[in-house]
């Protein structure tokens, strides 16, 4: 059995289940009409009832950028909740990146 990886069935193979709940990094900017109407703050409080760290901002351009870090499962429903949520109707577009956690923020907040 491979050292140092967590086997609680017993059968000899390694539980290898904890890959696919580490935690991610996801990078959204939305566009359209985001400005202005409580998007950021719906945003955090989105975040904040899936557990998520990060942090949401409007940006100059007229757009929002939205970083939050959390497990894989949560942050798509992050993305979900934003798409069909109260704020649908403001979003034209959304440009997503993944990325490598940084751990940089403890809880989620509105940056101004």
């Amino acid at each position: 059995m491979s050292e140092g990886v967590p086997n609680p069935t017993g059968f000899g193979r390694p539980d290898h289940s904890f890959w696919f709940t580490m935690k991610k990094r996801l990078q959204v900017y939305y566009s359209g009409m985001v400005q202005g109407v409580g998007f950021r703050f719906t945003a955090e409080r989105v975040a904040r009832s899936l557990g998520l760290a990060g942090w949401v901002k409007n940006v100059p351009n007229g757009s929002v950028e939205a970083v939050c870090e959390g497990e894989e499962a949560a942050l798509i429903d992050f993305l979900q909740k934003m798409k069909s949520g109260p704020m649908k109707n403001y979003i034209r577009d959304h440009q997503v990146s993944w990325l490598e956690p940084t751990g940089e923020s403890a809880d989620f907040s509105v940056r101004f």
